[in-house]
């Protein structure tokens, strides 16, 4: 073959266009089925939020959780409040004030509901003493499933 003459590409085969699809589709489809389950209540974005006045139901892991699910619901029953108005900016206030006079004890957290960043949060709250790893496993997870929603939206914590 000469320098002059350049090799032409061969264009993929309708099969081999076809395969590259199905591959494209079948990876689409599994990441679909593994974000659905990673993200039951659904994928946190600016366009599935609901409006603030909306109230969002949030089905708590008790099975996970079951220290921090049964104060949840002691604190509702005592008659705490079983809604919570996202209010993020006033968590580390009502966390000081919920928790002022109540001490700390070796091995154990100080778990407050309403949460501290509920505007019904604060003073008055309920407080338990929970083990860290529920508590913080508890935490963490609430604050995942509520990331996507803005201050002023009202979640309700339902314990099954």
């Amino acid at each position: 073959m000469s320098p002059s003459r350049k090799r032409r590409k061969r264009r993929p085969s309708k099969k081999d266009r076809l395969l590259s699809l199905l591959a494209v589709l079948l990876i689409a489809l599994l990441l679909f089925f593994y974000l659905k389950q990673e993200y039951p209540n659904g994928w946190p974005s600016p366009w599935n939020t609901p409006e603030p006045t909306a109230v969002v139901q949030i089905e708590f892991p008790s099975d996970r959780y079951p220290k921090t699910a049964k104060h949840i619901q002691d604190a509702i029953a005592s008659g705490e409040s079983a809604t919570c108005t996202i209010d993020r900016d006033g968590a580390e206030e009502n966390r000081s004030e919920s928790l002022r006079g109540i001490p700390t004890k070796k091995g154990y957290d100080r778990d407050e509901w309403p949460m501290a960043m509920c505007e019904e949060g604060g003073k008055g709250a309920d407080i338990a003493y929970i083990p860290p790893a529920d508590n913080r496993g508890a935490g963490s997870w609430i604050g995942n499933q509520l990331d996507a929603y803005p201050d002023g939206t009202v979640v309700e914590i339902i314990i099954p």
